[in-house]
């Protein structure tokens, strides 16, 4: 069974501003809730691992999902991909100029490779993407 989310929002920065923010994995990776730490893999910093905790039964340990941004085109979109023996996960972001900002477009699809993977993030893509807009908006606010 796969998961698929589409959400949007609008925030009050300009799309060059939101792309700072999007296009950094460690921000993706600090908005989920279920991943416990990270660490960028590459100094282009389009590779990064998440240590993910699922509080599923069939999941007993730390999951390690290996991301990569897959494409990138600045400053109005990034795709990224994350795999992992307990599920695929794929994000993509794009940015829309708005009157008064922009609008950031999101869709995450998440396939399961076990039992209740897909039942979680069905019940809980909405608050992580919830979880992204209050980091994007809070970074727009402590930006000089």
């Amino acid at each position: 069974m796969t998961v698929r989310v589409d959400r949007s929002f609008e925030v009050d920065a300009s799309p060059e501003r939101v792309w700072e923010f999007i296009s950094d994995p460690e921000n993706r990776a600090q908005s989920i809730s279920v991943v416990s730490e990270y660490t960028i893999d590459d100094e282009a910093g389009r590779v990064a691992t998440w240590h993910v905790e699922l509080p599923i039964p069939l999941v007993r340990r730390t999951i390690t999902v290996e991301t990569e941004d897959v494409t990138r085109e600045p400053p109005n979109y990034v795709k990224f991909v994350g795999n992992s023996k307990v599920m695929d996960v794929t994000g993509d972001h794009e940015i829309v100029a708005t009157e008064t900002g922009a609008r950031l477009e999101n869709q995450f699809v998440v396939e399961g490779k076990l039992p209740g993977v897909e039942k979680f993030f069905k019940r809980n893509l909405d608050d992580e993407l919830e979880n992204l807009r209050r980091g994007l908006e809070n970074d727009i606010r402590s930006s000089p």
